[in-house]
């Protein structure tokens, strides 16, 4: 994936002052780069009054047609967090507006059985980019050399690593929502979900998982920089249709994360 954020300049306009009611053009100044000076020249040009009647109203109308949506001023990684942080209740996330299930979860006991179903199933990104394999692979083998069975990978697991392998050759936009939310999720509440599965049966043991070579903070803002990057070349409808299959991401990763209960 591409690598280099956007970067929006702004112009700074400056009116000279009319101190006759003869119409005179009006000055504003132009900045210039100059190569061999660490500074911007700034250079006065002539500029035609504007007509404040016609003009000024169909300027105002263009800019209300322009809709901001939020974090967009941030870069489009913003957009996707802001679109995901909806899809939380109030007690997952204070930006949650998701309405909290009127059938109660089954109570909070993970097996062994089921947390390995659930790192085999994730282990299936393998081919997308996610970098989670061979960390995966060491915690498999530990829980082999414990004497555990190994499961095979289940549907949840299957169907998802299918369709994210689909979105990645026919769908760019769609597969960036996936990986956006699958590995940020792991980094964020899927290391609190792994500190509480440790304590509760693996006597504290910090599985490889949820370890990430190098500083995480800069590596999550490496993958934030090159996200931002190639969203900058898609349009508004692209950007749209990647941030509409959000609720998509969050129903595959949630049939994962049952399975650490079953």
């Amino acid at each position: 994936m591409a690598s280099i954020p956007s970067i929006s300049q702004s112009q700074l306009f400056l009116n000279k002052p009319q101190f006759i009611s003869t119409p005179k053009p009006s000055v504003f100044m132009k900045p210039i780069s100059n190569p061999s000076q660490s500074f911007n020249l700034f250079v006065p040009q002539f500029k035609k009054p504007v007509v404040a009647a016609a003009g000024t109203a169909a300027g105002t109308a263009e800019e209300k047609s322009k809709k901001r949506y939020p974090g967009e001023g941030k870069g489009f990684v913003e957009e996707m967090r802001f679109v995901a942080m909806k899809l939380h209740t109030k007690d997952q996330a204070k930006e949650g507006e998701k309405e909290a299930q009127e059938k109660p979860l089954p109570k909070w006991e993970p097996t062994i059985d089921g947390y390995l179903k659930f790192l085999v199933d994730n282990a299936e990104f393998r081919n997308t980019g996610l970098e989670r394999a061979e960390s995966l692979a060491k915690d498999l083998a530990w829980f082999k050399e414990e004497g555990y069975s190994i499961p095979e990978p289940s549907s949840p697991g299957l169907n998802y690593s299918a369709y994210v392998e689909e979105l990645s050759k026919k769908d760019p936009q769609a597969f960036i929502c996936h990986f956006y939310n699958t590995y940020f999720a792991h980094t964020a509440g899927g290391r609190m979900i792994g500190k509480k599965v440790a304590e509760k049966i693996l006597n504290g043991k910090e599985l490889e998982f949820y370890k990430w070579d190098g500083d995480l903070s800069q590596l999550l803002q490496n993958v934030r920089d090159k996200l931002n990057l190639v969203a900058e070349k898609w349009t508004r409808e692209e950007k749209n249709h990647c941030l509409e299959e959000t609720e998509k991401s969050f129903k595959y990763s949630g049939e994962i994360l049952r399975l650490i209960l079953s």
